[in-house]
């Protein structure tokens, strides 16, 4: 199930102005074009951003999430009816054959239960034409990420088109690795409404990762940086033989 966040309408309107600058999409169009996909999986595909820059290319592109709110975004954007939107996760796909599998920013992460990730991974292969290719990212464990998570780092102020002043932060709850749990609270300027939701993400480690990967069947191909956050996170490109 996804986070509060993303299943709330009124805080899963807060994605795409919260984080308005998608550099970190940019590595994964150009994976997109380095191995010429025609028709892509975007897993947990949130709000819609990945699945529509590939979908304004001419790209077929399949969106999967469980949150039905940020779906719901996704749909009514300028584009949305070129993508086909799936509710639910990579465990439940109907029969597909895509070049190109993806769960960008922190989709891998969010994926705690080991049992649902072992099913992804499956669901992903199963998707994959022979041949295709499976992308997805993990910040490295090594580089200890939660210790900058904090309210002083955090705390801003976002104008937001329609909605007005939002306050927000974040603070970290609870380190028991690899598991690692932080709030997100926001603060409505136009009502005082407060809202508050709580994440999970599970650290991964490479040598984790690439063990989960050969047992269900994938060649990895590579790992690499990510362009826009060097040194911090992991990006495999593993591939159905």
């Amino acid at each position: 199930m996804a986070d509060e966040s993303y299943r709330h309408p009124r805080l899963a309107a807060l994605y795409d102005p919260f984080n308005p600058d998608r550099s970190d999409l940019d590595a994964y169009v150009r994976a997109a074009e380095e191995y010429g996909a025609q028709r892509v999986l975007d897993i947990g595909c949130g709000t819609g951003v990945f699945a529509l820059l590939l979908a304004e290319r001419g790209i077929d592109v399949v969106g999967v999430d469980p949150a039905r709110a940020s779906l719901d975004i996704a749909r009514a954007k300028p584009g949305g009816a070129r993508v086909r939107w799936i509710c639910g996760d990579a465990t439940t796909l109907p029969p597909l054959q895509v070049d190109l599998a993806t769960m960008t920013a922190n989709v891998a992460q969010a994926i705690v239960d080991q049992e649902t990730w072992h099913g992804t991974l499956r669901g992903a292969y199963d998707a994959l034409r022979p041949g295709g290719l499976l992308v997805f990212e993990t910040r490295d464990p090594a580089r200890r990420a939660w210790e900058e998570w904090n309210r002083e780092r955090s705390l801003r102020v976002t104008e937001v088109p329609g909605v007005g002043a939002v306050r927000s932060w974040f603070e970290l709850i609870d380190v028991s690795l690899p598991l690692v749990t932080f709030r997100d609270t926001c603060v409505f300027a136009a009502d005082g409404q407060v809202l508050a939701a709580e994440s999970t993400l599970r650290f991964r480690g490479r040598q984790e990762v690439e063990q989960d990967l050969l047992a269900h069947g994938y060649v990895v191909e590579d790992v690499r940086d990510a362009p826009d956050r060097p040194g911090r996170e992991l990006v495999f490109h593993a591939r159905r033989p």
